[in-house]
């Protein structure tokens, strides 16, 4: 029984960063299908592209989920290799899900909100405490996988 753990253990270690990487896809997936389906589609709030037509606007928001389901599968993908290894990092992974849907969210508020114009959270209201909200909880879910990245570096899978 010991050895079967030390072994489960050292193929987290060899996977951690595969386990990051999975995480991060699961994140920005995750993240983007949210943003997709509760503001795009649930309240009305924005397209992806508010550039153009409603219609393009439409076609971006299927790019978009588009976009997010592929990253979903491919993380998932990913961790059916990993358990298949006795690989699988749930912390590990855990960490690398809040880092990619902070960096993917932290992007959106900024480049694509700000620097990009591509779209506003909102239309017709004021537009800062959206911003500063979306942005805080981007920071946050990026320091919390920081953190939890950070913690499993060194202590391989003893701790989990």
């Amino acid at each position: 029984m010991e050895k079967k753990h030390e072994a489960t253990a050292n193929q987290r270690v060899v996977h951690r960063a595969r386990n990051s990487w999975s995480g991060f896809l699961f994140g920005v997936g995750l993240v983007a299908f949210i943003d997709e389906a509760v503001f795009h589609q649930l309240l009305h709030w924005h397209h992806f592209y508010d550039k153009s037509t409603t219609a393009a606007g439409l076609v971006s928001d299927g790019l978009f989920h588009a976009f997010s389901w592929f990253a979903t599968i491919a993380s998932l993908f990913m961790v059916a290799d990993l358990r298949r290894r006795h690989g699988w990092w749930v912390k590990r992974w855990i960490g690398g899900v809040l880092l990619g849907a902070g960096a993917f969210q932290l992007y959106d508020g900024t480049v694509q909100h700000k620097l990009m114009g591509l779209h506003q959270i909102r239309y017709g209201v004021k537009i800062a405490p959206y911003d500063i909200t979306w942005n805080v909880l981007a920071c946050l879910m990026l320091l919390i996988g920081i953190m939890l990245t950070w913690f499993t570096r060194k202590q391989g899978a003893h701790h989990d």
